[in-house]
C-alpha cells in the first residue's frame, strides 16, 4: 500500500481531498494543485463552494489567478458532496477547533469530518489531521473510527497529524519554505505523509508519534503566549515606574545572545495564540497537572484591553474629559497588521469596554470596511484632517501599513499608541503604551 501511494505522488496521479477551505485548507489545496495533483476541496458552505468553482477567491494569502488557473485546468474543484471522498487517495482535515466558553476544546468539527470520512474510507488512503488540537486527538478520536471497518493503520491505511503553520500576511515564510512537521500512528504512516508533503514543501520534519506532532504546535504557540504575557506585564510595570517600555525592549534586543524581543500590545488575537495553549492545559487537567504558566499568561494577556482602556481614561481625564461622551477613533480592527482577519482581535474587547463606558466610537481600517461588534454596526471612515480633529482621542490598535500616521499626529488632539508606530517620536499629544 505504501509503495502504491508513493508512486501515485511521484507520477502525479494521486487525488487529494481537503476538508475545510479556510485560511489553512485553501492555501494547502492550491499548493497541491500547483504541484500537479488533482484536488477536491470539501466545505459545508455551499456559497463558498460555488464561488471557488467560479474562480472567486476569499483568502488574502491565495492569489486570485491561482484559483482561476487551477479551476480552469481541472486540478481543483470545490464540493459540498462528501460522497466524492470515495474518489480520493488522500485527505487533509483542516477544520476549525474553537474553544467552548468553558475553555474546553470543541471537537465537533473534527468529529463531523470523521463521520463523513468513515463512510468512504478505503484501503490505501492516507488521512492527515492538520487542525490544532490536544495531544491524543488523532489516536483517540480518528484512529478507532477509521479502523472500525477492519482496516489497520500502517497496513491498510495511513493516519498522521501535521500541524498547520500558516501565518496570515507573512510575505517571508509561507507553506513551501516553512518546515512541515509530521507524526504518524506508525512509521509507515509517517513515510506516506513525508511522500505527500514532500511534493509541496522544502523540508519535512518527522517526529515519533501523532501526539508528539500535536504537542509541537501547542509548544510553539504556548511559547509565544508566555513571552507576550511577560512583556505585557513589563509594560504595566513600566507604566507604574514612569518608564518607556519600548526603549527598554530595544536596548535589551541589542544583546546578540540569550534574548529574543517580544513586544507588548492591547491584547492578543488570531485563532492560535489565544486558544491553542488551552488545549494543552485542558488535557493536562485530566492528569491532575496544573499548567500554571499557561493559566497565568492567559490571565495577564486577557487584562490588557482593560489596561489600555484605563490609559484612555487617564489621558482624557488629563484633558478634563471623561470616556462617557468622548469621541474616540480606533485605528485598526484586525488582530495583526496588514490582514483582514478579526478573529479574537483585542480591538473587539477594547471597543466593547469603551462602549460600555459611554464612548462614541468610530474606526478606520483599510482592510475591514464594515464591522459588527455586539450591538454596534460600524463602517470604516476615511482619514482626513477634519475627521481626525473631530475626535477627542485616537487609539492605534493595529499598525497597518499605508496609514497616514503623520497626518494623525499633526491633527489629533490626543493619541494613544499601543503598537509603537511613533517610534522615537516625542509630541505633546502622544502617549505610548
Amino acid at each position: 500500500m505504501l509503495n502504491i501511494l508513493q508512486t501515485k505522488v511521484a507520477n502525479k496521479t494521486l487525488k487529494i481531498g481537503i476538508f475545510g477551505l479556510g485560511y489553512v485548507g485553501l492555501p494547502l489545496a492550491v499548493a497541491f494543485g500547483k504541484a500537479g495533483l488533482a484536488v477536491t476541496g470539501f466545505d459545508v458552505d455551499e456559497k463558498r463552494v460555488d464561488n471557488l468553482n467560479k474562480g472567486l477567491n476569499h483568502i488574502e494569502d491565495v492569489a486570485d489567478d491561482d484559483i482561476k488557473m487551477l479551476v480552469g485546468n481541472g486540478n481543483f474543484r470545490a464540493s459540498a458532496d462528501f460522497s466524492k471522498l470515495s474518489e480520493v487517495d488522500a485527505v487533509c482535515i483542516c477544520v476549525p477547533t474553537p474553544l467552548r466558553k468553558t475553555k474546553e476544546p470543541d471537537m465537533s468539527y473534527i468529529v463531523a469530518a470523521v463521520e463523513q470520512l468513515e463512510k468512504y474510507i478505503h484501503p490505501g488512503m492516507i488521512v492527515i489531521l492538520e487542525s490544532t488540537t490536544y495531544p491524543g486527538t488523532t489516536d483517540e478520536i480518528l484512529q478507532p473510527r477509521l479502523e472500525a471497518k477492519g482496516l489497520k493503520c500502517g497496513k491498510d491505511l495511513f493516519l498522521c497529524f501535521s500541524p498547520e503553520r500558516i501565518d496570515p500576511g507573512n510575505k517571508q515564510f509561507g507553506l513551501k519554505n516553512t518546515p512541515k512537521v509530521i507524526g504518524g500512528i506508525t512509521p509507515a504512516c509517517s513515510q506516506a505523509a513525508e511522500a505527500l508533503y514532500g511534493s509541496i514543501v522544502d523540508k519535512v520534519i518527522k517526529v515519533s508519534s501523532t501526539r508528539a506532532a500535536e504537542t509541537v504546535k501547542l509548544l510553539e504557540n504556548t511559547f509565544r503566549l508566555v513571552n507576550i504575557a511577560l512583556v505585557n506585564e513589563i509594560a504595566e510595570m513600566c507604566h507604574v515606574l514612569n518608564m518607556n517600555v519600548w526603549e527598554i525592549i530595544d536596548a535589551a534586543a541589542s544583546k546578540p545572545f540569550g534574548y529574543m524581543p517580544f513586544y507588548p500590545g492591547p491584547g492578543i488575537g488570531g485563532h492560535c495564540i489565544p486558544l491553542d495553549p488551552h488545549y494543552l492545559s485542558w488535557k493536562l487537567r485530566s492528569f491532575n497537572f496544573n499548567s500554571r504558566f499557561i493559566e497565568l499568561a492567559a490571565d495577564v494577556n486577557s487584562r490588557m484591553p482593560e489596561f489600555v482602556v484605563d490609559l484612555v481614561a487617564q489621558e482624557l481625564n488629563n484633558a478634563s474629559l471623561s470616556i462617557r461622551g468622548s469621541k474616540i477613533l480606533i485605528l485598526g480592527l484586525s488582530y495583526k497588521a496588514n490582514v483582514a482577519d478579526m478573529r479574537e482581535s483585542p480591538a473587539i474587547d477594547v471597543i466593547e469596554k469603551l462602549h460600555q463606558r459611554g464612548a462614541i466610537l468610530s474606526y478606520s481600517d483599510p482592510f475591514i470596511p464594515n464591522a459588527t461588534i455586539k450591538d454596534l454596526n460600524l463602517k470604516s471612515i476615511e482619514l482626513s484632517a477634519e475627521t481626525i480633529a473631530s475626535h477627542d482621542l485616537v487609539m492605534v490598535i493595529t499598525s497597518h501599513r499605508d496609514v497616514n500616521y503623520d497626518l494623525v499626529l499633526k491633527h489629533a488632539k490626543l493619541i494613544l499608541d499601543t503598537r509603537n508606530v511613533y517610534k522615537n517620536v516625542v509630541a505633546g499629544n502622544l502617549r505610548k503604551l
